[in-house]
């Protein structure tokens, strides 16, 4: 009798599956395997929703493909117009994230999404030039390849004309940095304008954070022998609605990315970002501390003093950089700093008793303070990144 269950569950199933292929038969659009998978992740970009389609409908005419919008809940309607798109177009795709921000996160996703042999990366903006996807993908098709970039440093113009002052001089200094880490030479390793084999980034999957904005960086770094990559020119064009999501924030996020794949992912980004906030804090502290004893104030008060608004410091800077996916808002940045508070107590007790014996002994009081904020330290990273974020 069970057996004749299983042989009946079989057979429908069965019957399911033919009723599908059924189906695909009679639409030659469904029966057509995707290409290439276009990954544009998106946060506030509704006025280019529509223009972008529009451009790569005809940058990839001929080719079977399909874009995937990955966007972080944008508070403007993005997802929204996306959808409605996608409602009139089987190759539009919209993935809405909740609770979870970043570009390489948004990256990484929509490549794993994707059934397709090969993963286009391109920006929203409409700064990236989308006509240069094709050659990309020849380029890999024909094994010339493995990871084609769009580089904004081939022209001859560079990349004057889509740049900030600030955003120019943060994007020569990320990639001198990028290129003293890497093991091949690439003009442009930050680029966020590229095609790769979708098996190379699911090898590297687990190795990627989800943090920041260099997500090309990441996937070269991690690579286990270094990819074959032929790059393309393209002039870097302006931005032509929305906002550039490119800040300080972005440039310490990348620091640390830079300092995670120098030390062979034994760090991960997030700590090494509450480090280098934690040095602001050093200096916070011994500035404050500096300015009390030359008020006159006892040693144990200036201590005091300083270490509190050192934390008060650093739990403003990790909540807008650190966690600035999980940034607490409102009441909950009150609440959140009383818990920080409370669970850094001891760690406050713990940096005044340390620094104040060091300088029982010794007359140095920036040695003493600089151990007892040492002291406090590593119980501040534990106990916030457990319970406070």
């Amino acid at each position: 009798m069970t057996l004749l269950l299983e042989i009946s569950v079989v057979g429908e199933r069965a019957g399911r599956y033919i009723g599908a292929l059924t189906i695909l038969e009679r639409d030659p659009v469904l029966m057509q395997s995707c290409e290439l998978t276009v990954v544009i992740p998106t946060y506030n970009e509704r006025d280019n929703i529509a223009p972008l389609i529009q451009r790569l409908a005809h940058a990839l005419k001929g080719i079977a493909w399909q874009a995937v919008f990955v966007d972080d809940n944008s508070p403007d309607g993005t997802a929204d117009t996306i959808k409605a798109m996608a409602a009139c177009d089987p190759r539009i795709l919209c993935l809405k994230r909740v609770g979870r921000r970043g570009l390489a996160g948004a990256v990484l996703e929509g490549a794993l999404a994707s059934a397709a042999p090969f993963v286009g990366v391109i920006d929203a903006d409409l700064q990236h030039d989308e006509t240069v996807l094709p050659q990309m993908l020849a380029s890999l098709k024909s094994g010339e390849a493995d990871l084609a970039i769009g580089s904004r440093f081939l022209t001859s113009s560079g990349p004057e004309k889509g740049l900030t002052p600030f955003r120019k001089a943060g994007s020569r200094l990320a990639n001198i940095l990028a290129r003293a880490v890497l093991k091949v030479e690439v003009s442009d390793p930050v680029s966020g304008f590229f095609m790769i084999r979708r098996g190379l980034i699911e090898t590297v999957a687990p190795d990627l954070t989800n943090d920041g904005f260099k997500i090309l960086f990441d996937i070269i770094a991690s690579q286990r022998s270094p990819p074959r990559i032929r790059e393309f020119p393209y002039v870097f064009a302006e931005r032509q609605a929305g906002h550039s999501k490119m800040d300080e924030r972005v440039i310490i996020e990348y620091l640390g990315l830079i300092l995670t794949k120098l030390t062979g992912n034994l760090l991960p980004t997030r700590f090494l970002m509450f480090a280098m906030v934690g040095l602001g804090g050093v200096a916070v502290h011994m500035a404050v501390l500096y300015s009390g004893r030359a008020a006159g104030l006892h040693f144990i008060i200036s201590q005091g003093v300083a270490a509190m608004t050192a934390m008060t410091t650093n739990f403003l800077v990790n909540n807008s950089v650190t966690y600035r996916d999980r940034r607490l808002r409102g009441m909950k940045l009150l609440t959140g700093y009383l818990r920080f508070c409370a669970l850094c107590g001891v760690g406050l007790i713990a940096n005044v008793a340390v620094a104040n014996l060091v300088h029982e002994h010794t007359p140095l009081w920036w040695l003493a303070g600089a151990a007892g904020a040492a002291s406090g330290a590593a119980w501040n990273y534990v106990s916030t990144s457990v319970a406070v974020w």
